[in-house]
């Protein structure tokens, strides 16, 4: 059995995902959101979602995380902050020595739904279908499940930990 946290980073809301991977079985754990204020500083509002993805690490205790790779947009400074958010809510599992991969968008829709351009509300669906009795708290939160389960797919091929070099 294999604990994977899925993370789905946003500056805002922060999706999360905990699955367990029990050979070809994939159970939903729990599943939620992290948000950070809209009226602190982008330094305060970074530390909270870090804070938050800590304490998700702490309580759920996950062998492997994955995140979702930062879609980047036609405002720069939009893109940038996004990868900020991404930075910190990465570095929460990996200071607690859980290995992280990465996944495309693309890679983590095709994997769920069967094709890369599939809708918010496929991912949603099939989400519903793969992983019985999850809630799905938020379209965040099931974009985090999503990766989970992406991961879970990809986790022993070269896109993942398999092929992963950074591991701490």
């Amino acid at each position: 059995m294999t604990r994977i946290l899925g993370l789905d980073p946003g500056l805002r809301i922060t999706g999360w995902g905990v699955i367990e991977s029990r050979g070809n079985r994939l159970v939903h754990v729990a599943d939620g959101v992290v948000c950070s204020s809209e009226t602190g500083s982008l330094a305060e509002r970074l530390a909270e979602l870090h804070r938050g993805v800590l304490d998700v690490v702490a309580r759920f205790a996950p062998d492997e995380a994955a995140v979702e790779e930062t879609f980047v947009n036609r405002n720069p400074a939009s893109t940038l902050k996004l990868g900020q958010a991404r930075g910190a809510v990465m570095l929460a599992p990996a200071l607690h020595r859980v290995p992280v991969a990465e996944y495309t968008p693309k890679t983590v829709k095709k994997s769920v739904v069967g094709t890369g351009a599939a809708a918010k509300d496929q991912v949603g669906m099939m989400i519903r279908t793969l992983l019985p009795g999850a809630e799905l708290k938020t379209p965040d939160a099931a974009d985090a499940l999503a990766v989970a389960i992406c991961h879970a797919h990809y986790r022993t091929g070269p896109a993942g930990l398999a092929g992963y070099r950074g591991a701490v």
